[in-house]
């Protein structure tokens, strides 16, 4: 999927990435890549404010199955649950780079969503600012398959 194209779908359909002034750097099979700037997601310290960084990994996070499902049809894609773990304040822009650590979990998350209709997958996204880790974001996302 080409980046402006995923990036569009998000502004249209997930508001809150306009609001935080979001872009796609990088959406393929392996890794979506997102980044926002400061000035729409600082805090009263200056630097990013946790809900917006924790917001752009889940949004990586939820494209990287959106982009690895969208040409198996239309599919309901959730959180189900996250983690965030932070190592360093973010002081200027950010971004987020979605994964599955162990690519097996992909074959076996579209086998099952083949026979059931509806499966899991957990995704890994690393934050960072100026080029340096500053979290690591541990989610869980489920599929379900839509009629049509």
């Amino acid at each position: 999927m080409q980046p402006e194209h995923l990036e569009r779908y998000l502004r249209e359909h997930i508001p809150l990435s306009a609001a935080m002034q979001v872009r796609v750097l990088l959406a393929d099979a392996d890794s979506v890549t997102l980044c926002a700037p400061l000035a729409p997601n600082i805090n009263h310290r200056d630097t990013v404010f946790g809900g917006s960084s924790s917001a752009l990994a889940i949004l990586a996070g939820w494209s990287l199955v959106h982009v690895a499902l969208a040409d198996l049809g239309p599919h309901r894609i959730v959180i189900q649950r996250n983690s965030v773990d932070y190592s360093a304040p973010m002081l200027g822009d950010f971004t987020a780079r979605s994964f599955v650590a162990a690519p097996d979990d992909w074959r076996r998350f579209l086998s099952t969503l083949e026979r059931k209709g509806r499966a899991r997958i957990a995704v890994t996204a690393v934050l960072e600012g100026d080029g340096v880790e500053c979290g690591r974001f541990e989610g869980s996302f489920v599929a379900i398959r839509m009629a049509g």
